[in-house]
């Protein structure tokens, strides 16, 4: 079990031992295969329903099914698995994920469609909590910043290769890419499963309470503790952020810009690249000088790079401040989780991992629904763009109304 003893900030921070390597290495891989699949649903899923579906609000709504089963699921995941081994969740979990994600493309009507991605997320939530809650289990807190960069490395890669690969293979044909993506899927956590040595021991605190006495403890934790509500707070704003701009960015780029999709994927691929230089990067400063620290000057940065693509639509004024709008989505990517594990508690992991994709889940309903709804306000007076460069400003304001809710967070995030 992972280590109780949080590193101060500022205190040198320790080479990683040799099979500490294997382990974050071994670990991220289901992190690569759903952050692969769920960017190929979340991102070209839009561009499929945009064909069948006139409304951006409506859109919205589609993609925000991914908060709905978050807010559903994701407590319950995570707070049972805390009674029981957690790998049965993945194995359960990921085939019903793959079948899902792979009919997405031949969906050819609204119906169709929300039942495809309601089953992929129910089916993805149940299967990440657990596979979620394994870091905390197995890595020590005094890694937790570079666990969550190692993390967010493999993140970063799945999102880059399912952008970017994705473009090109929607040319070839509607299915392809969400065919691709769930053999790919499959693939890895396969591989996942067969390396990692196995679960630790561990003491099922939870044993004996059922679903209602978790939920009651979930509520009596969120009462208590003022540091849990402001990352809760905080941390929802950050996914709808994220929500509003995976689920509108493709569109933005060839119905607001007018580039071709492959072009559209290569322009994002080119943005993830500074995302994947900036995991490494936080994940290291966060070790070093808290996470909250490091947080706090990447979300200025952020914020203000997100306003640039609200009021300027010209392409050079764009690609100039891309750069930093990546490099700052990228910390705000990797670091969250490590504010989250030395608030939890011993033997709550799988709760508190809940509880972290309890607040995504709300902002990743809210996320996609409200840019839906700004982009279709906004359409005659953002004519240039038709109205998707709104999207950017409920970015904006997310991000930066968040900066003062991380202040709240006790110092004790910091270690």
């Amino acid at each position: 079990m992972a280590s109780t003893t949080a590193q101060e900030p500022g205190t040198r921070d320790r080479d990683l031992k040799a099979g500490e390597w294997k382990l974050l290495a071994v670990l991220g891989l289901p992190t690569f295969a759903y952050a692969l699949a769920t960017t190929v649903a979340t991102t070209y899923l839009p561009v499929l329903a945009s064909e069948f579906v006139r409304s951006t609000t409506v859109v919205g709504l589609l993609i925000g099914v991914e908060g709905i089963m978050a807010l559903l699921l994701a407590v319950p995941a995570g707070a049972t698995s805390d009674r029981r081994a957690r790998l049965p969740f993945v194995l359960a979990g990921t085939p019903v994920l793959v079948i899902a994600l792979a009919g997405m493309g031949l969906v050819s009507n609204l119906p169709l469609a929300l039942v495809a991605v309601t089953v992929f997320f129910a089916a993805y939530f149940v299967a990440y909590e657990p596979y979620r809650a394994l870091y905390p289990d197995l890595v020590d807190d005094e890694i937790a910043g570079r666990g969550q960069s190692t993390q967010a490395l493999w993140r970063g890669l799945g999102t880059i290769l399912a952008i970017g690969a994705g473009g090109v293979l929607l040319s070839v044909g509607d299915p392809v890419p969400f065919i691709a993506a769930a053999v790919v899927t499959a693939v890895a956590v396969t591989v996942f499963v067969v390396l990692l040595p196995g679960e630790p021991e561990r003491e099922h605190q939870g044993a004996g309470r059922d679903l209602p006495d978790e939920l009651h403890r979930l509520r009596q934790l969120l009462a208590q503790r003022g540091d849990i509500r402001a990352f809760l707070a905080a941390n929802a704003l950050w996914e709808l952020a994220l929500g509003a701009l995976k689920t509108f960015i493709i569109l933005y780029l060839t119905r607001g810009l007018g580039l071709t999709t492959s072009t559209a994927a290569l322009a994002v691929c080119a943005g993830a690249i500074f995302i994947a230089v900036a995991s490494p990067v936080s994940g290291k400063l966060a070790d070093r000088f808290g996470a909250v620290a490091v947080m706090r000057v990447a979300l200025v940065l952020y914020g203000v790079g997100l306003l640039v693509p609200l009021v300027l639509h010209a392409k050079l004024a764009i690609a100039v401040v891309a750069p930093v709008i990546a490099f700052g989505g990228g910390v705000v990517m990797t670091l969250p989780y490590a504010l989250l594990i030395p608030l939890m508690d011993e033997g709550d992991h799988g709760l508190s991992t809940g509880l972290y994709s309890l607040s995504r889940g709300i902002g990743t309903a809210l996320g996609p629904l409200l840019a839906g709804v700004a982009i279709q306000v906004l359409a005659g007076p953002l004519d240039a763009t038709q109205g998707y460069q709104a999207m950017w400003g409920v970015c904006a304001v997310a991000i930066l109304a968040s900066v003062p809710v991380l202040g709240r967070l006790k110092e004790r995030a910091d270690r």
